[in-house]
């Protein structure tokens, strides 16, 4: 396992919740929460390739006597009356693509847009509390009225839309309940945050948007958890004592100015951002032999830079891992080595890059496995929000433990 990966564990409380999963993908956000304490009844996923790769890992998302169903379905398809009374935690990543900054911005439009499915599974489950992840393009300007919308609809999951009824119809209606005294039966509190994955100790800089919602009563106080690590710091390892090439047994490298004072690090201050080359540590070239017995660390070739699409740094966390090429034959999850080559990243790379340990393996082709990676949570992002939800909803089953 990578030095810099999360390790199994929990809150340190000894919580547990159980928890259902939708649209779980490869499994990273599912992973990061049982690490924080939640265990999966199920994980609800259609795409083949994802659900082997979740069907062979497990045991880490919760194996046991009772390991998690995996259920490959469209979610749509769903019904929830099975688990009924058994979940106390909904989570999960509606597709991207209606809101992606990378694709047609079609929004509640696209037929892809999940975001309804959500709703009805917190409507019909009534969790304590649930976290939906989705891209930073949800939070753009044109979507905002519609963005209101799906916090509304998870507001008061119980106020469905009719028959019929355009959207704005139903936003409407909501507002005038949000406005109303009366207090319906299932009411959430919710929240939302942009968040860099890089700003928590994750060695990729991730804009993603999170939405946590807990029950009335249930998260009072609660706030999204503070950054932990901090571009600033990884400048100051750099080149105010050269901590970071001591680190990495290197030279820091000669750029004709003297080193910048070390600063004063007191209590509090943030780590530093996580690199490329943290992330790497110890795993061999994949041309050597050495790296052919690595599960998901062969070796591909044909990686070209273009503009906007070139590889990343080796000493800076790593650009945004992608599904796809994006119009584009190269370049993209892609890395700049030492000697000014570039290469793709092998798919146990991108999974480093994604915080999964090195015992979490993926289905499929290199392009299928780096499309499950790029579309995956960062684990260790997810197991960080998990812990303080968990944390939040401990205290108010044990205000006075």
């Amino acid at each position: 396992m990578d030095g810099n990966a999360p390790s199994p564990g929990g809150n340190g409380r000894g919580f547990t919740a159980s928890s259902l999963e939708l649209f779980a993908g490869a499994g990273g956000l599912a992973l990061g929460l049982h690490q924080a304490g939640f265990r999966p009844v199920a994980l609800l996923e259609r795409e083949r390739h994802s659900c082997d790769t979740l069907r062979m890992n497990l045991d880490a998302l919760g194996g046991g006597v009772t390991p998690p169903k995996v259920i490959q379905s469209d979610i749509r398809e769903i019904d929830y009356a099975e688990f009924a009374g058994r979940v106390s935690f909904v989570s999960g990543g509606p597709p991207c693509q209606p809101f992606s900054l990378g694709g047609r911005h079609r929004g509640r439009n696209d037929a892809r847009d999940m975001f309804p499915e959500a709703v009805r599974a917190v409507r019909e489950l009534r969790p304590d509390a649930f976290l939906f992840e989705n891209v930073r393009g949800l939070l753009r300007e044109s979507f905002s009225d519609y963005f209101s919308y799906i916090l509304l609809q998870l507001s008061y999951p119980e106020v469905p839309p009719l028959k019929g009824e355009a959207w704005q119809g139903h936003l409407r209606r909501l507002e005038s309940r949000r406005a109303s005294r009366a207090r319906p039966d299932l009411e959430y509190d919710v929240r939302f945050r942009q968040v860099n994955a890089a700003d928590y100790g994750v060695p990729q800089t991730r804009h993603r948007v999170a939405v946590v919602g807990f029950r009335s009563g249930l998260g009072d106080g609660w706030s999204f958890p503070e950054p932990t690590c901090a571009r600033e710091s990884l400048a100051l390892a750099k080149n105010g004592g050269g901590t970071y090439w001591k680190e990495h047994g290197l030279r820091p490298p000669q750029t004709g100015h003297a080193p910048r004072p070390a600063g004063i690090f007191t209590e509090g201050t943030p780590g530093r951002w996580r690199t490329v080359r943290d992330a790497l540590a110890g795993l061999p070239d994949p041309k050597a032999k050495a790296g052919g017995k690595i599960a998901n660390h062969e070796f591909r070739d044909g990686a070209r830079a273009y503009k906007g699409h070139s590889g990343s740094a080796l000493d800076e966390p790593s650009k945004a891992l992608k599904a796809g090429v994006h119009g584009v034959p190269g370049g993209e999850n892609s890395v700049s080595l030492d000697d000014g080559s570039l290469r793709y990243y092998t798919a146990r790379e991108g999974a480093r890059i994604q915080t999964f340990p090195d015992s979490y393996v993926f289905s499929g082709s290199w392009s299928e496995s780096m499309r499950q990676i790029g579309n995956a949570v960062p684990v260790l992002l997810a197991r960080t929000i998990g812990e303080s939800v968990a944390s939040a909803l401990d205290r108010a089953v044990r205000p006075h433990g």
